[in-house]
Formats: structure tokens, C-alpha cells, sequence
């Protein structure tokens, strides 16, 4: 019998086109879980089959876990004190085995053996057919309408299968069985059975890609893509470099009567490409993504990482665009938080926080309201500049001579010392349980102290805008951690549902 099963694994092999070692492991699980059968609970079995001579041993084994861990699986686990009973030198996560009979080939339900082994082969298959399509190092994906599998197209290329979710495609696009996809590889998850290539049409990336194969110069390494922000189907923003002075990034990416560019929107269903260019000027760069709106001016926020923008009148709908569609693909492609502002509220804003920055100077600083307006006439805003500004730039102001500077900047330093200790103890009244929350830095802890959030329910209470505006997060950072303090709310009610 030995005999045969070793000329039977090469006859698999050698039809199948597959390793033996694959068809003996195939062999090996299903002697495994007809083993399995015999007993009355989950137990892991192991059987190891000689390649030389067809002889094979059994094994019932059971997995290493920490004692504090407990047993998850009683019938596959032992704890570790048990275990280094039985060998001293054991550590968790190794196993001990214990060998047992071992079945009969003849005993194995035929069926159940051929299926076992025709399931590994094809895995086998699949996997090297897998394999041998990702080495060629294509990011697109090519190929036709198989089928649909519930609202999910499974598109075909060749012998190997992907999968593009409907929320994945472009909105109002329909494929039928037999149409031709393009799409952009994503990940590849063997979990997912039959189509293991995860796709996406709305991605940035895929534009990005769509770009880089319409644009030589891009993959000669003349031109750059920093950035991409997509509103899949509608529009989109790109944001280019030119690594060489000769070439015009935004000319080259549109191509002659603009080739180039309209190869990508007639790809992405019409969808509206603006071209912007990249610049190490974060206020350069936000100008230029607010085009085609024209911006008066700009006010650039580095501690919330934030800017705010000021337009006139005839601009303001075209800076935020329909639905702020234009504000917020401008905001993705920056990366910094926009505010559009007019004119008005740009001077309302400013003469709040003159107001702002006056009355703290004369509360901290025991100053009167004409030595702070003399200080934020010189552009000093902040306890901080005045207390470190160099002492050679306060001297500069007319009005101030050395001892006037020195007193105003002990002065400084003095209350943002007492403002620090302020600060820790606000932080020591916080809850542990919002202490303890993943994410929040001591520095975030301190703002939401200030503001008065103490606790993980007052956490929770925020809404996405005034977390953002206290801490300076970005809104996905702030809306994860909100719903991370919810948490505790919902399962609450499951277990008063349950109760």
C-alpha cells in the first residue's frame, strides 16, 4: 500500500504540474482529519508521511500557552507549568506531541481523502498561478466580466480571478458579463475564495497609475505625482513636480490638445482632472489647489496645521466649489485643514483674536492696553515670542529700552511657568479612562483639560469640528478616536439587551 500511495503521489504530481511535497501535504491532512473523526472533541492532529518509503506516524499535539492566558481551546492547549512537567526546557507557543495509532489508508472514506487532496491541489494551483502573475509587477489589472458575486464584479485575466467591490467603482458605472475592466491592485487577501486580487476603480492610486502609463516622462523619472486627491466619477486633483527645468509639469501631464489628460477622464467615466503644481511652500501649494479660485490672502496656522484662506465675493463659491467639493479635494491633496473666508469674516476674525491676544498680554504681562497694542503692532501674538523672540528684535521697537524688554520678558516667562503648572494639574484631574486613550498625547490632554473635557462621556460628547479645533488632529484621526470613546456606550446597551 506505501507502494502505491508513493506512485500515486507521482502520478498527481506530475498530472497536476505541482510539487510533490504539495500532494504528500495533501495526503498528510487528509490522514490528519479522518484521524480527527475518532475523537469526540477539536483535537489538532499532525501526520508526518516519509517521501522516501510511504510510511507514516500520527501525532495528537497540544499548543504551549502563557498560565495567565487561561485555555481557550482545552482540547489543542496545555499551560506552560503543565507542560514543563513534561519537558523542562519547553517554551510557550512550541507543542508537545504524543504519537497514536495512526489510521489505515483503507480505513479513509475514498471520498473524503479525494477531496481533501483535490482541495490542496487546487489551493496549490492557484497559488502558483497567483504567483506568477504578481512577479510580472502589474498595478492594473486587466481583464473581463466573469460574473457577479453579491453586487461584487469578479473580473478575469487570463487563469487568475479579482474582485471589485461596488463600493469600489465608480459611481454610475455599470459593468455586464463580458466588458472589458480596468482597475487598480489594491492588496492581495488569499482568505477570499475564487478572487483573491482586491481591486479599486475610485482609488487615487489607480488615477496615479493611469497617469504614470499616458505620461512617459513620469516613469522616465522627469515628472513627479506628490499627490492625489479623487472624487471618483466627478473630480479630482493631482499635484505634480518637474525634476527637470526643461519640462512643464502641468503642460506635459494635459499632452498635446490635451491627449494625455483625456486618456485618464475617459478611463474614470469623464471624470474632471485639475493639475496643480507641487510646491515645498505649503501656502504656494494650497493657493494653487484652491485654483481656479484667486485667493487675497493667506494665514498659515503651523501648530493646528491649518490655514485660513481669504477670497473676495466673486470667488467664494468657486474656492469652496459645489457641496465644497473643491475646498475638500484641495484640503486631501495639501493635507492641511482649509478655511475659506471673506473678506468680513477674515477681519473678524482678526480683530478677535487682536482682542484675544491683547487681553492676555495685559492680564500675564500687568501690562496697559497701549504697551499691548504696541507689542501686536510689532506682530508679537503669543506669552511664547515675547518671553524667547531674540532680545535684539524687542529693542528694535522705538518705545522699549533694554530694562522695559528685560522686565516684559521675566514677566513672560514667569506666567508661562505658572501657566505649565496650571496646565499639570489640570492634566492629574483628568479620568484615567480618557487618560488611557489610545492616541491622545499629553499635549491633547492638556488642551481638552483647558477646555474643560475630563472625562472619557465628555470625550464622547464632542462632535468631529470641535475635537479637530482643540487638539489640531485631522478629522479621520478625531472621528476614530470619538467613536473609539462611544464604544463603551454601545456595548452597554448589548449587554442590557442581553440581561
Amino acid at each position: 500500500m506505501n507502494r502505491e500511495m508513493l506512485m500515486l503521489v507521482d502520478a498527481i504530481s506530475r498530472e497536476k504540474n505541482v510539487e510533490r511535497d504539495v500532494v504528500f501535504g495533501a495526503v498528510e491532512a487528509a490522514l490528519a482529519q479522518a484521524t480527527k473523526k475518532l475523537y469526540a472533541g477539536d483535537v489538532d492532529i499532525r501526520v508526518s508521511l516519509n517521501r522516501d518509503t510511504g510510511v507514516y506516524e500520527t501525532f495528537r499535539r497540544w499548543h504551549v500557552v502563557p498560565d495567565e492566558a487561561g485555555l481557550q481551546l482545552p482540547d489543542q492547549e496545555i499551560l506552560l507549568f503543565e507542560a514543563l512537567e513534561q519537558i523542562p526546557d519547553i517554551e510557550v507557543d512550541e507543542y508537545i506531541e504524543e504519537t497514536i495509532e495512526s489510521v489505515p489508508i483503507g480505513r479513509i472514506g475514498a471520498m473524503a481523502a479525494k477531496q481533501v487532496i483535490l482541495q490542496k491541489i487546487r489551493d496549490a494551483e492557484r497559488e502558483m498561478l497567483l504567483n506568477d502573475f504578481m512577479s510580472r509587477g502589474d498595478k492594473i489589472f486587466v481583464g473581463t466580466v466573469k460574473r457577479m458575486d453579491k453586487g461584487d464584479l469578479i473580473v478575469e485575466s487570463g487563469r487568475v480571478e479579482g474582485r471589485l467591490r461596488r463600493g469600489e467603482m465608480i459611481p454610475k458605472e455599470n459593468f455586464r458579463t463580458g466588458d472589458r475592466v480596468r482597475a487598480m491592485i489594491m492588496e492581495v487577501d488569499l482568505t477570499l475564495r475564487g478572487a483573491p486580487i482586491v481591486l479599486s476603480r475610485s482609488a487615487p492610486e489607480f488615477m496615479v497609475e493611469l497617469f504614470r502609463n499616458e505620461v512617459p516622462e513620469i516613469e522616465q523619472g522627469l515628472l513627479e505625482i506628490k499627490s492625489c486627491a479623487r472624487d471618483a466619477g466627478s473630480r479630482a486633483k493631482i499635484a505634480v513636480l518637474s525634476h527637470d527645468k526643461r519640462v512643464d509639469p502641468i503642460g506635459t501631464c494635459v499632452g498635446v490638445r490635451g491627449t494625455r489628460v483625456n486618456g485618464v477622464t475617459n478611463e474614470l467615466a469623464g471624470e474632471r482632472v485639475d493639475i496643480v503644481l507641487w510646491s515645498e511652500d505649503p501656502a504656494q501649494f494650497v493657493i494653487g489647489a484652491l485654483a481656479p479660485a484667486n485667493v487675497t490672502s493667506i494665514v498659515v496656522d503651523e501648530e493646528r496645521h491649518a490655514m485660513d484662506v481669504v477670497v473676495d465675493e466673486e470667488n467664494l463659491a468657486i474656492a469652496i466649489g459645489r457641496g465644497g467639493q473643491n475646498v475638500r479635494l484641495a484640503s486631501e491633496l495639501t493635507g492641511w485643514k482649509i478655511n475659506i473666508l471673506d473678506a468680513a469674516e477674515s477681519a473678524e476674525k482678526q480683530a478677535h483674536e487682536v482682542d484675544a491676544s491683547r487681553a492676555l498680554f495685559m492680564e500675564k504681562l500687568d501690562v496697559d492696553e497701549e504697551i499691548a497694542d504696541l507689542l501686536i503692532a510689532e506682530g508679537f501674538i503669543s506669552l511664547e515670542q515675547v518671553a524667547y523672540v531674540p532680545l535684539e528684535e524687542m529693542l528694535e521697537i522705538e518705545s522699549f529700552d533694554e530694562d522695559t524688554v528685560n522686565e516684559l520678558r521675566t514677566r513672560a516667562k514667569d506666567a508661562l511657568l505658572t501657566m505649565e503648572i496650571a496646565n499639570e494639574e489640570n492634566v492629574e484631574k483628568v479620568a484615567t479612562e480618557l487618560a488611557d486613550l489610545e492616541g491622545l498625547s499629553a499635549e491633547h490632554i492638556s488642551k481638552l483639560a483647558d477646555n474643560g473635557i475630563h472625562t472619557l462621556d465628555d470625550f464622547a460628547d464632542l462632535a468631529v469640528d470641535e475635537l479637530t479645533d482643540i487638539t489640531g488632529q485631522s478629522e479621520e484621526a478625531a472621528t476614530a478616536m470619538i467613536m473609539k470613546a462611544r464604544a463603551h456606550w454601545f456595548s452597554g446597551d448589548a449587554a442590557s439587551q442581553a440581561s
